[in-house]
């Protein structure tokens, strides 16, 4: 052993020292007061959400529901350990008990963040929604229908509502609430993730005449009122959950009628994680203490991944959409395909070198014929099971109408009597199904489907052609959408949309459809008398805790550091990934 000139443990080397012992503890604080830090703590994520707003209600009218409250997130703050923080809860905002709208949300407020409350459903009294960090629903009323409130950055704007008596959704803190219909109030906007618990959904729309009640958003928001027709009857617009910053839902309550307000928004929360991150070394006699007391950590290096496979490329001749590549997500507790379950961690990997292989996106055809599918994406080892994405399904074309099934599928054609072609199947747990073609002999119009997208199936040619929609992951540090389905070619009239994620956008006689961006594993747009839009390359990530001895190649490949310290692999071609 070494002497002279020591160290502050005597020159031995020891295990990797927690300068944060969080233990990865989630604690939700829900009342205003103080949040207090355990002793070994220096370091936590944090996720701040606003109120949501009380639901409106309308005499025999549907109210519209509450907004929402702001959801943000913060990590890798630096505290103190055994030190109170104090946080600020926002109370949520009141249902409207007769005609009007209902009670903006209140801010809450912790760790040098303030995320304000969703704003007011609308009511008979008074039809336009508040803004807020979400907006409100729209209500109903004699004089016609409310538009739904704007939302701010850290939220979604609120759905309209419809003059035939329903209310619209409040937004969400991830997705606008749904606009009302005349056989439904609008769905609350979807929440927001933290930790594998979802926080921030908004209300749904109310019912006027024996319709349904728009559904809550994920996240706590409540579900609108349905007061008369097929059972079950909900006399009042439901409350947001405690503790969501869910928004209320809308009602339809006859002006002074006890039991048939709007809901209440649901009231704010501050949820904090502390960490175990690693840095420095244990004394011997640290290291005995924590033996002796059961709090010794094991510090494994766990690798997750986002593998994501080449999407499809669109067709000619009304054709369909491309669809996006497979998306098999194990980070964080994130959705994976399909709005399916995070799968699980590849855990501590072995020394040696993992092959990666990037999917090339499918080329478009630009004939009669279909476009070409996708590749496949995977992480391989003789030590693992490997992780392959399948690659997304081609559109359908003039001389082969039924989109090709893949991770996601591809859009039918527009071009088969009698009606149009299907859609290609998605992969379980990776994609979504392409939207079927839409025919119309003689004048026209036909419109091909819409690619299916990791988070949400392809829209037919008969609705809009427009590409599924792909899903968001902060596997790089802040969150990113990919993987979404091209657009369907049309004719006479417009091209599908391309869904999220850098999709390409469908087109009509005049021009050209748009391709998938490179490593977005994002569907190629169908086109009718312009040229159809390539798929977009795969791309595989793989994220472990700083320790993690890596390596990657060729160049072209990146290894980073994240802001939390963690090592990123981010494989936009195909390569090696060296453990050592």
């Amino acid at each position: 052993m070494p002497r002279g000139g020591g160290t502050a443990n005597g020159g031995i080397i020891g295990k990797a020292n927690n300068t944060s012992f969080g233990k990865n503890t989630i604690t939700s604080t829900t009342s205003t007061g103080n949040f207090t830090t355990q002793p070994g703590t220096t370091l936590l994520n944090v996720a701040v959400v606003g109120s949501g707003a009380g639901g409106g209600a309308g005499g025999t009218r549907g109210g519209g529901g509450g907004g929402a409250g702001a959801f943000q997130t913060s990590t890798c703050i630096s505290v103190c350990g055994n030190t109170a923080y104090p946080v600020t809860i926002g109370g949520g905002g009141a249902g409207a008990n007769s005609d009007g709208k209902g009670t903006d949300g209140n801010s809450t407020t912790g760790f040098c963040l303030t995320s304000p409350g969703g704003g007011a459903g609308g009511g008979q009294g008074s039809l336009s929604a508040n803004p807020g960090a979400s907006g409100g629903g729209g209500g109903s009323g004699p004089g016609g229908a409310g538009c739904g409130g704007t939302g701010g950055p850290l939220g979604n704007n609120g759905g309209n509502g419809h003059p035939s008596f329903n209310g619209g959704g409040g937004g969400g803190a991830g997705a606008v609430g749904a606009n009302a219909t005349s056989s439904a109030g609008g769905n609350g906007g979807a929440g927001s993730s933290f930790e594998c618990t979802t926080y921030a959904g908004g209300g749904g729309g109310a019912e006027g005449t024996g319709a349904d009640g728009g559904c809550g958003g994920s996240g706590g928001g409540g579900p609108g009122s349905k007061s008369t027709g097929p059972s079950p009857s909900v006399p009042k617009g439901v409350s947001g959950d405690a503790g969501t910053g869910g928004g209320g839902g809308g009602a339809n309550a006859t002006p002074g009628t006890p039991g048939q307000a709007g809901g209440s928004g649901g009231s704010g929360v501050v949820v904090t994680k502390e960490l175990n991150k690693a840095s420095g070394v244990w004394s011997m006699q640290s290291q005995f203490q924590s033996k002796k007391c059961g709090t010794w950590p094991r510090n494994l290096i766990i690798a997750e991944y986002l593998v994501i496979a080449g999407a499809g490329g669109g067709s000619k001749n009304t054709g369909g959409g491309g669809g996006a590549g497979g998306y098999r997500n194990s980070f964080n507790c994130e959705t994976s395909g399909a709005c399916s379950s995070s799968e699980t961690p590849l855990g501590e990997l072995s020394p040696g070198p993992y092959t990666i292989t990037v999917g090339a996106g499918g080329a478009a055809n630009n004939t009669s014929n279909q476009g070409n599918n996708g590749n496949n994406s995977s992480i391989a080892n003789p030590g693992i099971t490997t992780i392959t994405a399948t690659a997304g399904g081609s559109g359908g074309a003039y001389s082969s109408v039924n989109g090709q099934p893949g991770g996601s599928g591809g859009g039918g054609s527009g071009r088969d009597n009698p009606s149009g072609g299907s859609g290609g199947n998605g992969t379980a747990n990776q994609g979504n199904s392409g939207g079927a073609g839409l025919y119309n002999p003689g004048a026209g119009p036909f419109r091909g489907g819409g690619g299916g997208g990791a988070g949400a199936a392809g829209a037919s040619g008969s609705a809009s052609g427009n590409g599924g929609n792909g899903l968001a992951s902060s596997i790089t540090a802040s969150p990113v959408t990919r993987a979404g389905g091209g657009g369907g070619g049309a004719n006479p009239v417009s091209g599908g949309s391309a869904g999220s994620g850098c999709a390409g956008a469908g087109a009509n006689s005049c021009c050209a459809a748009g391709s998938g961006a490179a490593n977005s594993g994002s569907g190629g747009g169908g086109a009718s008398g312009g040229n159809a839009g390539a798929g977009g390359s795969g791309v595989v990530f793989l994220r472990a805790p700083g320790g993690a001895s890596w390596a990657v190649a060729p160049g072209t490949n990146s290894l980073t550091t994240t802001p939390c310290g963690d090592k990123l692999a981010t494989f936009t071609v195909s390569g090696t990934l060296t453990v050592s």
